[in-house]
This record gives C-alpha cells, sequence and structure tokens, in this order.
C-alpha cells in the first residue's frame, strides 16, 4: 500500500518558473536548464519505480516515497522506503545511461558514455547514510528494531552496471530496477521472523509521514538571481511571449491572437514559486501588466486564496501546506476568472 504517493518535486516547478521568467540571453539560462533536465530525468527515473511498486501486496508493504525526515538536526532524504513487518528497505534510484562503473575504493560512481567519462557521486556512499541516520531515528522514536536494508535502483534498463572483480557486495545492492520484485522476495526468505504485527506496522507508516518535513527552497536565491532580473506579465500558451491584455473577459496576444481564459493562473503559480509568499491587488496589477484593480480583485478572489485585511488593505497568502503539497499548485489551475 502507498502511503505517501511520488509527486512532482517543488524544486523542478520551481526551476520551470524560473526557467519562464528568465530573459533568453540570461547568464544562468544555460545553467538553469542543465539542472532542469538532470532534475527532471531522476524524477522520470523514480516514476519508473513506480510500476513494480504497485505490483507489491497492499498488505505487507507500506511505502512512502520523497520522504524527508530529520535525525538531530540532520535531514536526510529518501527516494522510497519500503516497510514491513519483517525489514525496512531503502531505494536510491539513479537514471543515468551509459556503464556505470562502481568504485567502491575511491567511494565514486563512474559514467562512460560516447567514449567519455564523468565522475557522480557515490550512491552508496548516500543510502548508507540514509540507513543510518533512519536506525538513529526509528531509534529516537522508541520503535522497536527493524533489520534495514538499501539498494540502489538503476531506472535506465540500457544502462551496463559494472564493479572490480574483487568487489562482493556491490552485486548484492546495485540492479535493475526489473529485478526489484525478485530481490524484494529474497529479503522476505532473509527475515522470516515477523517484528512489527500489523497494527504496529500501520502505525509505524503513519509516524513516517507525520514526521514529513519539506524542504523550504529559495531558487532565486540559489542562484544568486534578483527578481528585478524576472519578467513579468503573463506568458502565451502559443508563442511564448509575454504579451497577453485583457481583452473582453479573457486574455489575448496581439502578436499571435490565441486567447485564453485562465492564463493568469500559469502566472500567479510563477508569482508564488519564485519565492513571494504573499500578494496585494497593486502587487497583481503589477505583475500581469493589468490596468484594472477592480478585475485584479476579482482575479484574487476566484483563486480561493486565503487573506487577511479588508478592502484596499487586504493581502492574500499562500495556503499553508503550498510548498508541502505541491498538488495544490494544479488545483489552483483549475479555476479560471470568467
Amino acid at each position: 500500500m502507498i502511503i505517501k504517493e511520488r509527486k512532482i518535486p517543488i524544486r523542478i516547478l520551481m526551476l520551470e518558473a524560473l526557467e519562464r521568467r528568465l530573459p533568453l540571453n540570461h547568464s544562468k539560462t544555460g545553467k538553469i536548464k542543465e539542472d532542469l533536465a538532470k532534475r527532471k530525468a531522476g524524477f522520470h527515473g523514480e516514476e519508473s519505480l513506480d510500476y513494480y511498486l504497485k505490483k507489491l501486496p497492499q498488505k505487507e508493504y507500506l511505502i512512502l516515497n520523497d520522504l524527508r525526515l530529520i535525525n538531530e538536526e540532520n535531514p536526510f532524504q529518501i527516494d522510497t522506503l519500503i516497510i514491513s513487518s519483517r525489514f525496512a528497505l531503502i531505494l536510491e534510484v539513479k537514471n543515468i545511461s551509459g556503464t556505470l562503473f562502481f568504485d567502491t575504493q575511491f567511494n565514486q560512481l563512474i559514467r562512460t558514455l560516447n567514449g567519455e567519462e564523468h565522475g557522480f557521486q557515490d550512491p552508496l556512499s548516500q543510502v548508507q547514510y540514509q540507513k543510518s541516520n533512519l536506525i538513529k531515528w526509528l531509534a529516537k522514536q522508541q520503535i522497536v528494531e527493524l533489520p534495514v536494508k538499501y539498494s540502489v535502483i538503476i531506472s535506465n534498463p540500457a544502462s551496463i552496471i559494472k564493479t572490480s572483480p574483487h568487489t562482493k557486495n556491490v552485486h548484492q545492492c546495485v540492479f535493475h530496477v526489473s529485478e526489484l520484485l525478485k530481490r524484494l522476495q529474497s529479503f522476505q526468505d532473509q527475515f522470516e521472523k515477523e517484528i512489527l504485527p500489523p497494527k504496529e506496522l500501520k502505525k509505524a507508516a503513519r509516524l513516517l509521514l507525520k514526521n514529513h518535513i519539506s524542504e523550504e527552497i529559495n531558487i532565486l536565491e540559489s542562484y544568486n538571481i534578483d527578481r528585478s532580473e524576472l519578467l513579468t506579465g503573463i506568458q502565451c500558451p502559443n508563442c511564448s511571449r509575454f504579451s497577453m491584455k485583457r481583452i473582453k473577459r479573457a486574455w489575448q496576444c496581439p502578436i499571435c491572437k490565441t486567447r485564453s481564459k485562465n492564463s493568469h493562473v500559469q502566472a500567479l503559480m510563477d508569482y508564488f514559486l519564485l519565492g513571494h509568499r504573499t500578494i496585494t491587488n497593486k502587487q497583481l496589477c503589477w505583475f500581469l501588466h493589468l490596468q484594472s484593480s477592480d478585475i485584479a480583485k476579482k482575479i484574487l478572489k476566484s483563486m480561493n486564496l486565503p487573506f487577511k485585511g479588508s478592502n484596499k488593505g487586504r493581502i492574500y497568502c499562500l495556503p499553508e501546506n503550498f510548498f508541502a503539497q505541491p498538488e495544490l499548485l494544479h488545483q489552483l489551475s483549475k479555476v479560471y476568472y470568467q
């Protein structure tokens, strides 16, 4: 049973907004595009894992995706945690193409692709760190000692996994995603004793979910970009220019003539994703290039955002769990101003 669903990471949504709102000739555009492509590839790799997770017996395994906990002020994040009555399994997913050489002597991953070598952070060291922290966290929560195993999942089926001939343990914990179900069965055979009865297992899963803490990200600060460098206005969904104007209860691009009723929603999402926590009528007029404060007021009311104050002093705020639940962005996108 999936207790915590996998969702589009908030950092990807922020990077997409930043990519939209930076001028094409900005000095950071290339770096942002590169980082966004890497993170999307990683997320797609994690999604490929979900196909196999859904095949697991729902009563035997509880699954938490993208779990972020804090152990003695040290945050640690787990791509996927599978817990059963007999053991827990941490999965670190890597979507890397080419020939992957796991160098245990120097704790590094070397990828060879098109004749070129590239070094990556050692995923085995990453997942071992996660295991150590999870064991400490479980002990602190006074959860019965549960054996914790870990695996590095290679989601690209065409990738070739290699290691030194004398290395014995890499093949036991690094494998392609298609091997997951078989490896889980081997863990089940290895750990025959039930440690957590069904009620205690569900209690442990609820506790893990309750203690999940979303990462707070200031994406502009991460790239040393000032808000004054961002493009304002509403982007045309057809030609991508920030040119749309409010005409007869809709938005229209004067260049390609595309019309839309809800293009302002994406603009508002960008505004919030790029670091703003509140918005006023005046700020909305500035950001959307609106001339009418009355239209701005109607748009803000249509978005069902929490607010404080009244009349001209009213300030609209982010929903309290906006960053913890990125799907709220999609809920906003279903609302449009008639």
